[in-house]
């Protein structure tokens, strides 16, 4: 299951408190204070991993508490911290504050979210030893964008789901009818020596960029791609013309986000199995007099020139 954002709750572990003690041997019969200070609380750290794509874990774990630093005659154990993974794209957002905390984009990158307390001092320095501080507490949103190399977006039921399916590992859900794919899915194109990331996006409708249908919530997924592959039912099976699709999916991306508009885009026609899709493409193509690659998904005809034609531009 793909889940994109997720709420959470995490707390620093709360400072160690320092130890009360005294040595004593047959010369020293008052005793020495020699408590040591107490720990500091574990840190709780959220790290990007690359191998996650969902944020589907936090849906059932929600709370992250670190552990307490220990308190002990000699200097306190600094408690471990709590590693939370996320996938890569991941922004971390600050409920209380509204502020953005980070932009989790590459491997491994991480930043604490939320501090352990203070150990507490031992009477080695003080009369009194002193209790540990508090660990930091905040509300959380993650909030998942995709980092894929390449989106195929394009209207329900054009075939985006199946050109995914064919041209990498993915396997999403495959059907006859419009919104099969109600998530975002990624897979990996492997070209020769190179290999790139693919996005699928579920199918837009005239609207989506005002929140119609299934909305803008997976239109943010294409941010962060390198290039488009604006995917087209050219034999108009859906009673839709591709020259109105191809308008009408350009103007909902620039609706949305004029940055997104004027990414690189791929144009291909899908379907050039069925009947009368050869007359739509030259049709098509004097039109919108750019280069149109044409394919099957279907048959898996056409793919590599298009797998090419994306590899040489991610």
């Amino acid at each position: 299951m793909f889940i994109d954002q997720a709420k959470i709750s995490v707390k620093g572990g709360h400072g160690g408190r320092g130890a009360k003690s005294f040595y004593r041997d047959k010369f020293t019969r008052r005793g020495i204070a020699d408590g040591g200070g107490g720990g500091p609380g574990a840190d709780i750290v959220i790290r990007a991993d690359r191998n996650l794509c969902t944020l589907l874990d936090f849906k059932y774990n929600r709370h992250f508490v670190g552990a307490h630093g220990s308190g002990k005659n000699k200097k306190g154990r600094a408690a471990p911290n709590v590693v939370i993974r996320v996938p890569c794209g991941t922004i971390v957002e600050d409920l209380g504050t509204k502020c953005r905390l980070r932009d989790l984009k590459a491997d491994g990158e991480e930043f604490i979210a939320a501090r352990g307390g203070k150990g507490g001092v031992g009477n080695q320095k003080l009369r009194q030893a002193s209790e540990g501080g508090p660990g930091e507490e905040r509300e959380l949103l993650l909030d998942l964008k995709l980092i894929a190399d390449a989106a195929v977006v394009g209207f329900p039921n054009v075939g985006k789901s199946t050109l995914v399916s064919a041209v990498s590992g993915a396997h999403p859900k495959i059907a006859g009818y419009p919104f099969t794919t109600t998530t975002c899915i990624l897979g990996v194109v492997r070209f020769g020596d190179k290999s790139f990331t693919i996005a699928d996006i579920p199918g837009l409708i005239k609207g989506s960029a005002k929140g119609r249908g299934l909305g803008d919530r997976f239109l943010r997924h294409i941010e962060r791609a390198k290039i488009l592959v604006h995917l087209l039912d050219i034999s108009a099976s859906e009673g839709r013309g591709p020259w109105e699709d191809y308008r009408a999916l350009n103007q909902e991306l620039k609706d949305y986000s004029p940055e997104v508009y004027r990414k690189p885009q791929i144009i291909a026609a899908n379907k050039m199995d069925l009947e009368g899709a050869k007359e739509n493409l030259l049709r098509f193509s004097r039109q919108v007099r750019k280069k149109v690659y044409s394919l099957s998904a279907l048959k898996k005809e056409g793919l590599e020139e298009l797998i090419e034609a994306i590899a040489e531009r991610v």
